[in-house]
């Protein structure tokens, strides 16, 4: 396929993450998500992040296969996520579930900072090639079990994760920053997961917010296993 032909695609997605956001936009208490967000929906090659195969399908607005049984998540619900966690340009971002968008774009969502953990090793690798491929340069990598989060990064402005815990992992609100934000589902395997928002406050109290029910993969709480930046 061509430059073209993906950018009428990528155009494409943009009008149903648009049309989804409507939908709910009783719930979200808006009816658009903020600029930066839809802008680098707009820019970043989703296409580069998918086996070769499933290019095509790149920007249809729905989860897809990148082995190992896990998925690219569907377009609207990285835009939903990234929303709500209203990315500064200064902020230091943990994102549990190595992927791109955080790392900045052109525009990106904030040009944030972004610390990235998978617990693939094959996967981190190809994140790390197609992230050095478009030139993210704010962005580092580790391997291992993201329920535990990143001490040695620690305390994080925003946290995402695109993994379901039964519970919201104490390591990552430990982690979180006082004023810091964090976008996670929750629920028990094989049933339907709540995408929540929270906040932690300056006196480090969480205050926790339901937003949508999605379905995620399951995120383990396991014992972490060899890291490598």
């Amino acid at each position: 396929m061509s430059a073209k032909d993906f950018e009428i695609l990528r155009q494409h997605m943009l009008v149903e993450i648009s049309a989804g956001v409507l939908h709910v936009s009783d719930v979200l208490g808006k009816a658009a998500l903020d600029e930066r967000v839809m802008g680098c929906n707009g820019t970043v090659p989703r296409h580069e992040f998918v086996p070769i195969e499933l290019q095509p399908y790149a920007y249809a607005n729905i989860p897809l296969p990148i082995g190992f049984e896990k998925t690219i998540s569907q377009p609207f619900i990285v835009a939903l996520m990234t929303d709500l966690l209203e990315i500064r340009a200064a902020d230091v971002v943990l994102e549990i579930g190595t992927g791109a968008w955080l790392s900045g774009g052109d525009p990106g969502p904030a040009g944030a900072q972004s610390v990235q953990h998978g617990i693939i090793e094959e996967l981190a690798r190809q994140a790390k090639q197609r992230l050095r491929r478009q030139g993210c340069t704010n962005v580092e990598i580790k391997i291992g079990n993201g329920y535990h989060g990143w001490s040695e990064h620690a305390p994080f402005d925003k946290v995402i994760v695109t993994a379901a815990p039964d519970l919201i992992p104490p390591p990552l609100l430990h982690q979180l920053k006082a004023g810091g934000k964090m976008v996670i589902p929750a629920g028990l395997p094989d049933g339907a997961n709540s995408s929540s928002w929270c906040k932690k406050n300056g006196d480090g109290k969480v205050t926790t917010k339901e937003i949508l029910q999605v379905r995620f993969s399951q995120l383990e709480e396991t014992e972490p296993g060899i890291t490598s930046n």
